[in-house]
């Protein structure tokens, strides 16, 4: 399910009482199926921009569309010398069959939403210490309306090297143990889409590795496209696109630099 921006933009107000740009994108479009890596250092907004594609956090203004993707319009000349022609997009209007604009829907719509068609993976797990791997990963099932699957729960589990582990909870884990926990949790209901924000961010490169391996393998398993966040150019580097959201991102990052994304 593609999935795009448009003229996106938020703000927060800092404790003088000014208004704070953090977000300014003015378009961004992810094909179905597709793997991008956005490269982003601290104060460029990326986890204020994961959590609006993700619905957590409502935009000022602006569209998040999932659906259909825009028809191509002409092609309009690209801004460096030597670069190929850039294709402008135009955008299907709202409430065109098959096209949900998520700022949109009502704060239960949207966590409907995203437990049906996201899936999100932070850099720490998140996991609950009271629960073992499997009651995790079929709790990541439940906010959907649908029966949980435990074969599935399992299936995950074990492909991601826990097969022997379904009943320790995270606190008998390991921390790259505990990020796989993670990544079922977040492949559990088979979403679209998958937002990763700096999942191996707190792994050594070995584990880092294996998890980056896992994620991208699951997500074409399931058919979800894949939006990861990762200032690591080894990691960034696997992925067949890169965007640096410095560029995509028309907010300065002086100013994003006041405030905590």
């Amino acid at each position: 399910m593609p999935v795009w921006l448009e003229e996106l933009k938020k703000e927060y107000v800092s404790p003088d009482g000014q208004a704070v740009p953090v977000i300014d994108v003015p378009f961004f479009r992810l094909e179905d199926g597709e793997q991008v890596a956005l490269v982003g250092g601290s104060g460029t907004g990326k986890t204020t921009l994961l959590h609006l594609i993700a619905g957590i956090l409502v935009p000022d203004r602006g569209r998040i569309c999932f659906g259909r993707e825009p028809e191509p319009a002409a092609p309009i000349p690209a801004v460096a010398a030597g670069d190929g022609p850039v294709l402008a997009y135009r955008s299907p209007a709202p409430g065109t069959p098959g096209i949900i604009d998520i700022t949109s829907l009502s704060e239960a719509q949207r966590d409907q939403f995203r437990g049906r068609y996201i899936g999100y993976i932070f850099q720490t797990h998140h996991l609950l210490p009271g629960f073992t791997a499997q009651e995790n990963v079929l709790l990541g099932m439940s906010f959907t309306g649908r029966r949980t699957d435990p074969q599935w729960a399992k299936y995950l589990l074990r492909e991601v090297g826990l097969a022997e582990r379904l009943n320790y909870k995270p606190g008998k884990l390991s921390v790259g143990q505990q990020q796989r926990v993670a990544v079922a949790r977040a492949l559990a209901n088979r979403p679209k889409l998958v937002l990763a924000d700096e999942p191996t961010g707190a792994l050594d490169p070995k584990t880092a590795q294996q998890v980056l391996d896992l994620i991208r393998r699951l997500c074409k398993e399931v058919g979800a496209s894949l939006l990861l966040v990762s200032h690591d150019p080894k990691i960034v580097e696997q992925l067949p696109r890169a965007v640096a959201l410095s560029e995509l991102n028309r907010a300065s990052t002086a100013t994003n630099a006041a405030v905590a994304v």
